[in-house]
């Protein structure tokens, strides 16, 4: 008999008893969201100031769940990053499944927001609600990446609860690893949603297939 288990269920523990998942601590093995980032112009810059300040107005009218986190600060940011348009296609609230060998246990969940350029996967994004730790999707977003069907190449992956975000990095191989970049505030000085946009654009830049 198949148990099924909903990826929001799972645990890193789950992950690396079942699937020997690794953190990886060498800053030298995710230099993608440091390194050659592209500059924006000021319209995008201007744009981006909207959704900051749109974020603090949110705030102010709670609840801040998930679709409204995806409708207020993730959209808009794909938008002004042109991920809406050719060659890239976002896909919302796409089921995936994973085996956990020789268990009889299937992973079960659905990704918020797929970003996908020729078929492969530049970008998996979580959204938590705002009053959640950006550490509560970890192991679930990392469930998702490990369904990525192209385990050759790296998949990277974004956390946000629309005030915070991390980026992810994961490599499949014989052991799966991953690492995390630092982790960008809204709250912080200036406008670290820049720096969110230039390692997105970044990122979309590495895949050429």
């Amino acid at each position: 008999m198949v148990q099924t288990i909903p990826a929001k269920e799972i645990t890193l523990r789950y992950l690396i008893d079942n699937f020997g998942i690794q953190l990886v601590t060498d800053d030298q093995f995710f230099r993608e969201w440091q390194d050659n980032l592209p500059e924006i112009s000021d319209l995008e810059r201007q744009l981006l100031d909207k959704v900051k300040a749109g974020y603090f107005n949110l705030l102010t009218y709670p609840p801040l769940l998930e679709d409204g986190i995806r409708m207020a600060i993730l959209d808009p940011i794909l938008f002004i990053g042109d991920f809406y348009l050719a060659p890239f296609n976002v896909a919302s609230e796409k089921s995936v499944e994973l085996a956990v060998e020789n268990e009889g246990v299937i992973i079960t969940g659905r990704i918020d927001t797929l970003v996908l350029k020729n078929q492969f996967w530049v970008m998996v994004i979580e959204s938590k609600r705002a009053s959640f730790s950006i550490e509560a999707g970890l192991a679930q977003i990392l469930s998702y990446m490990l369904t990525n069907p192209y385990p050759d190449k790296p998949c990277f992956g974004l956390i946000t609860n629309g005030g915070s975000f991390i980026f992810i990095k994961l490599v499949k191989g014989e052991t799966p690893r991953y690492a995390t970049s630092n982790i960008f505030e809204i709250r912080n000085q200036g406008n670290q949603l820049y720096d969110v946009l230039k390692i997105f654009k970044h990122l979309s830049q590495l895949i050429n297939c």
